[in-house]
């Protein structure tokens, strides 16, 4: 009999240590793990490789890009108060002065339809590579003056917006109406060009086409 309790406790036993320690995790176990579970994610993929793929957040914009990557946005609104506030230098700058200059009184899908055409025409092979020698280009930004392209409001919401709208379309975060276009002009002109073109959408008082 006391063989046969022992067995019995001892079985008992493995079967809370069991229960103890294979058991699902708690929600307070998954909230204090909450914090850090890209970079966890990120550091099991080197043992992992079936895992998903992350990238390790290294400065304020990594770790924007990549939350917004593992929780996706619900509006393009929502998508732009997860950029950072942080100043922009080269192309990215021109990309941003192109919104703002020629769309900060837009809706933001219009401001990013704008981003859209800059982006199509470094890719296209028919202008310049670069963001800059493309809003630069003669003819092209009524903004521009003489290749000069003003100075922006820097203290400005608008501006705020703008650069967070040249982030998401540099890195086609979100779906544009303009995806495909190389050209657009404001609703209350019509210029000759535009006839020989294919229209994709009007976005507020902008015209977009290819």
């Amino acid at each position: 009999m006391i063989r046969k309790f022992r067995a019995g406790a001892i079985a008992a036993a493995a079967t809370i240590v069991v229960t103890l320690f294979g058991a699902e995790p708690t929600g307070a176990r998954a909230e204090v793990q909450s914090p850090v579970p890209l970079v966890q994610a990120a550091t099991l993929n080197a043992t992992d490789p079936g895992a998903p793929r992350f990238v390790i957040p290294q400065t304020k914009q990594d770790v924007a890009q990549t939350y917004a990557a593992a929780r996706p946005a619900a509006s393009l609104s929502e998508l732009v108060d997860t950029m950072p506030d942080t100043d922009l230098t080269g192309d990215m700058l021109c990309l941003a002065q192109a919104i703002y200059f020629e769309a900060r009184g837009e809706p933001l899908d219009g401001q990013l339809a704008v981003g859209q055409v800059v982006v199509n025409r470094s890719h296209s092979g028919l202008y310049p590579s670069d963001y800059c020698s493309v809003v630069t280009q003669p003819a092209q930004f009524s903004f521009v003056r003489r290749g000069v392209i003003p100075q922006a409001d820097i203290a400005s919401h608008a501006w705020s917006r703008a650069k967070a709208v040249a982030r998401i379309a540099h890195q086609e975060l979100w779906p544009s109406e303009a995806k495909d276009a190389l050209f657009f002009h404001a609703a209350y002109v019509s210029p000759s060009w535009a006839r020989r073109k294919i229209q994709l959408a009007r976005i507020d008082t902008h015209i977009f086409y290819r």
